[in-house]
């Protein structure tokens, strides 16, 4: 049954996020492109999901524990170091070349897109590269 609302709970994001049209590159693109053909619908779909977000997480964080799990999982770092700034500016550097991020990615695989496989393919050598490579550097100085 978990994996059920999993599923579904996936497919109302994607849902979501195909109708936004956060799915389609040139649309994201136009959007960050303030000085050019700039396109500020997507601004109604963030404020979308601050009016659903903001209520949500009371309601949820005011259970105790989700629904699903034992407790919640949250990251407890607080500090901003070198990592996390590059990890969020070659994120946004990305997004604002590529017009993806996973989240618009990802429901738009099925649509057999070329580029999209590539991003995602990019995306997952990324993530590979962000775990493995600190682990091999620290394997390295420490022998």
């Amino acid at each position: 049954m978990r994996m059920i609302y999993i599923f579904l709970i996936g497919a109302l994001f994607g849902m979501g996020i195909v109708v936004s049209g956060m799915g389609n590159p040139a649309k994201v693109v136009n959007f960050f492109d303030v000085a050019g053909t700039w396109d500020p619908s997507l601004i109604f779909v963030m404020g979308g999901a601050l009016a659903v977000t903001l209520p949500g997480y009371r309601l949820v964080f005011g259970r105790g524990r989700p629904l699903f799990g034992s407790g919640f999982l949250l990251p407890l770092g607080r500090q901003i170091d070198r990592r996390l700034i590059a990890g969020s500016a070659t994120f946004g550097v990305g997004w604002g070349i590529a017009g993806f991020c996973p989240g618009g990615a990802l429901p738009v695989l099925g649509a057999f897109d070329a580029s999209v496989w590539v991003f995602t393919g990019a995306l997952v050598a990324g993530i590979l590269t962000a775990h493995l490579l600190p682990r091999a550097l620290g394997r390295r100085a420490a022998a």
